[in-house]
């Protein structure tokens, strides 16, 4: 077993994400950027190049900037995630964004004073449209949209769309304190009637004030932040060190990133926007379980109870395994591996993953230098499930996050 240190330094007590940058835009499950910052200072890891494979909304970029790091690169799959941080981290002049908006807002109140316009406009190709959205608030998104598309500076667009992102979610019927897609009660209906303008022009001088005051300071000029929508391979650039938190678990059960972030990537006209969360890690089956390593005794206690979601966790484990090899390949000699991971409980069974992303590395050339155990209490994520799946038995899905820092010591071969 690699050791696990207690370290109260790391749990940040009172504190949340915007005590030190406001995100941009709601997202679930983010790293608290007071991670990185302190956890790269510790092991002088704040020169180089950073590569975070499951890059999110970008805290890892966060602390990298924090910390002086100018060239980073990031990687997710959802089209939405990587959107939020190219707004966060492209550096746009200031004015160029007012002046846009202006233009934007006049078009869109000469365009309303013609009824017939939106007649004119095409009807996007949203799942259940009327289900989850109201007449009236289609028409104004679709309006929004159009304009926001006629933008021909893709920085800038790209800034307009992220407040289009949280007006999608907030105008919609869906209950805007899940992770997943729920409907609103229908008593709740009859009295729901946003004004979708004035929420977009409110939702843009929200992020305006919060790009224009921590994040565009902070972007360096001659700075790059490379931000792909793709998943993470191994290629021949070569990293100092690798600042992530990957997904707990698989999506079904964990953080619903694909769900909470279905409406606004099918307005975004992502057409893969229903399949986010199959794509991601465990989205598939196994069609066997894992039976040695670190993991293999806490499986084999799932499968006891129910073999499914032992398949299922299998499936997990065996992509994060075939991530792992590929970022550790990515690592120059000396450089620094830090994940932060959440062991999480499935069928009442601890499953310890920061024993696994330790073992996985150390197999791929790695020496684990430590472990830091912090106190989970500043993570917006459901804290509890039901393992027997029966009402009102719940239980805790983790109290705790642990921080694995591993070193490169020798190039393993991934062939």
């Amino acid at each position: 077993m690699y050791q696990v240190i207690r370290n109260t330094k790391y749990d940040y007590i009172g504190q949340s994400y915007a005590s030190l940058y406001p995100n941009l835009h709601k997202y679930p499950a983010t790293m608290l950027p007071q991670i990185g910052i302190d956890i790269l200072k510790e092991f002088d890891a704040t020169k180089g190049s950073l590569l975070d494979p499951y890059c999110g909304s970008g805290s890892s970029f966060t602390s990298g900037l924090e910390c002086g790091l100018t060239k980073m690169q990031g990687f997710d799959i959802n089209p939405w995630a990587t959107l939020i941080c190219k707004v966060k981290f492209t550096k746009i002049p200031i004015n160029e964004l007012i002046k846009e908006k202006q233009t934007f807002r006049n078009n869109i109140f000469e365009f309303l004073k013609n009824e017939n316009n939106i007649f004119k406009l095409p009807r996007p190709q949203i799942t259940n449209i009327d289900f989850w959205f109201s007449q009236d608030v289609i028409n104004k998104l679709i309006i929004i949209k159009h304009f926001i598309d006629e933008i021909k500076n893709i920085n800038i667009r790209n800034f307009f769309l992220a407040p289009f992102s949280e007006v999608v979610r907030e105008c919609s019927y869906t209950r805007n304190n899940e992770f997943k897609l729920f409907r609103i009660k229908s008593d709740e209906l009859l009295n729901f009637n946003p004004d979708v303008v004035s929420v977009y022009l409110k939702k843009w001088n929200d992020i305006f004030l919060i790009y224009s005051n921590f994040y565009f300071p902070k972007i360096k000029n001659d700075g790059k932040i490379n931000v792909k929508c793709a998943q993470f391979q191994f290629q021949n650039e070569s990293f100092d060190v690798v600042l992530t938190s990957p997904p707990y678990g698989d999506s079904r059960t964990t953080v619903a990133y694909g769900q909470f972030s279905t409406l606004s990537n099918e307005w975004l006209g992502i057409s893969f926007a229903r399949k986010i969360d199959r794509m991601l890690m465990g989205g598939t089956k196994s069609k066997s379980n894992i039976t040695h390593g670190v993991i293999a005794d806490s499986i084999s206690q799932i499968s006891k109870v129910d073999n499914n979601r032992a398949l299922e966790v299998s499936s997990f484990y065996r992509d994060l395994s075939v991530s792992i090899t590929n970022v550790a390949n990515s690592v120059r000699k000396g450089g620094k591996a830090i994940y932060i991971v959440g062991n999480r409980t499935v069928k009442n069974i601890k499953l310890p993953t920061d024993q696994f992303v330790a073992e996985k590395f150390e197999a791929c050339g790695f020496k684990h230098v430590v472990t830091y155990e912090r106190a989970l209490s500043n993570k917006a994520m459901p804290s509890k499930n039901s393992p027997t799946n029966k009402i009102g038995k719940t239980v805790n899905t983790m109290l705790y996050e642990h921080i694995v820092v591993c070193e490169k010591k020798y190039n393993y071969d991934i062939n």
